[in-house]
């Protein structure tokens, strides 16, 4: 991060503004401090543990916040520390909420810095599995599981070259969207700024106004397949590489994704063909694009799509709660989950009508376990508890009930805008007190790490040997 921060200070620095300073001070300041820390601990085993490594998974995300608020809190702003902390913890858990209104008289460092903070952001869980595995060998793949959930076989021998995989396609899928934005008459800077935040499905965006500000359904178009293409599992593009490992995967959240992407923008363009006498295929390019955007949790907007109708606002609150595929960098309960509880629902089904007969629930050419019914059954209970008692803390902070509803599911499922005239597609979070930023932060990092990880750390038992 610290090696990052000379990049918006370049930008910068090219633009004569002074915010240069702030990220080099910043710069030089994190890689001091992280080189005494790697003095002093050089030479040290640490033997890995699960416990050490929920630690590591939440202490990282955490102080990688606080580390990426630092540019915001000093530069021109003028953020308090809640506000910078949220911006930064709304980046890198590519969640895409902000707090800064004005983004388009924004220094151009400061909004690749935003940016920065999501690609990272989008990566995170690969790229810190780089750096730890050196110390801690086989850690690698039980630390990505903990953030994806994603416990497929391994696809390469070393989990090293799965990481620099994944690594190479999220920077390659990058470059593409880079060149199909700029052909389509982005600016370089935006294309760069957007392709970053496309990819890490985070939705910060260079104008108030988000992808409305282009007036290009075109671009709609390259972006909604972008934000697809970032909701799949990474390791997709892998294995496609690999075709005899591809033949032998099935992965049925893929199709379910898809499906569900394409029969819900169907939907919402006819709604509005039929309510509101909106063309069709004009209809369908900006539904698709806002309902795959909330759906990926990205967050991109065209425009205020919650004063279409109240259908549409149902379309796009069902949405809120899905997320894309698990292994990507998409937020959301994921596809997979949906698709075993509906394997769960579908066995009890039958089990009513032949109350003896053995059946194995099987997701692709797995069986699904009791074990992992259990840990999909904990997520969903535990997404919609803490989305109860985060709507209360909000509430109790000031905010009205839908503010405080919308808000708390927005930041847990990491999707950016939520609903009403304060933080909807043509709002932000700036008006919030402290406090309500400081709740928004925590409800974001429990979304984005699948609150158990963080909740792990709270039971005194995780402590006891």
């Amino acid at each position: 991060m610290a090696g990052a921060m000379l990049i918006p200070a370049l930008a910068d620095f090219a633009s004569a503004n002074d915010d240069w300073r702030v990220f080099v001070f910043s710069a030089v300041d994190v890689a001091i401090l992280c080189s005494l820390v790697a003095a002093a601990t050089r030479g040290e085993r640490v033997p890995f543990t699960p416990r050490l490594g929920f630690l590591l998974v939440t202490s990282v995300w955490l102080v990688s916040a606080g580390i990426g608020a630092l540019p915001l809190y000093f530069g021109s702003v003028h953020l308090s520390f809640a506000g910078a902390y949220f911006e930064s913890m709304s980046g890198l858990t590519t969640t895409g909420s902000t707090v800064i209104s004005g983004l388009d008289a924004l220094p151009p460092g400061l909004l690749l810095w935003r940016s920065l903070l999501q690609w990272l952001g989008g990566i995170g869980i690969i790229g810190m599995a780089i750096l730890i595995l050196p110390s801690i060998r086989g850690g690698g793949l039980s630390l990505f599981h903990m953030e994806s959930s994603d416990k497929s076989e391994k696809i390469l021998p070393r989990v090293n070259q799965l990481a620099a995989g994944l690594m190479a396609a999220y920077a390659a899928l990058t470059v593409l969207c880079v060149m199909a934005y700029s052909a389509l008459g982005m600016s370089v800077f935006d294309a760069v700024n957007h392709a970053m935040t496309t990819l890490a499905t985070g939705g910060f965006s260079t104008h108030d106004s988000s992808m409305g500000y282009f007036d290009d359904n075109r671009l709609l178009v390259v972006s909604s397949l972008f934000m697809v293409l970032a909701s799949l599992p990474f390791v997709v593009y892998i294995r496609a590489l690999l075709p005899l490992r591809f033949q032998r995967w099935n992965d049925p959240q893929i199709p379910v994704f898809l499906a569900t992407c394409a029969v819900l923008s169907v939907a919402l363009a006819a709604t509005r063909h039929a309510l509101n006498a909106t063309p069709f295929d004009e209809a369908f390019a900006s539904s698709a694009f806002n309902l795959i955007s909330v759906i990926t949790t990205t967050g991109y907007a065209s425009e205020d799509y919650t004063l279409w109708s109240n259908a549409a606002t149902g379309i796009f609150f069902l949405a809120m709660f899905l997320g894309g595929c698990a292994g990507s960098t998409a937020g959301g309960i994921k596809a997979n989950r949906l698709v075993i509880l509906f394997l769960l629902v579908k066995a009890s089904a039958r089990g009513l009508f032949r109350p003896h007969a053995i059946r194995r629930l099987r997701y692709g050419y797995q069986e699904v376990t009791p074990e992992l019914l259990q840990t999909v059954t904990l997520f969903v209970l535990l997404f919609f508890g803490v989305l109860l008692i985060g709507t209360v803390v909000l509430t109790l902070l000031g905010l009205d009930f839908m503010t405080a509803f919308s808000g708390s599911l927005t930041a847990l499922a990491n999707v950016g805008p939520g609903f009403g005239q304060i933080i909807g597609p043509a709002g932000n979070f700036g008006k919030f007190s402290d406090p309500t930023l400081w709740a928004l932060s925590a409800i974001m990092l429990l979304g984005r790490l699948e609150i158990v990880t963080v909740l792990v750390l709270l039971f005194p038992a995780t402590w006891l040997d």
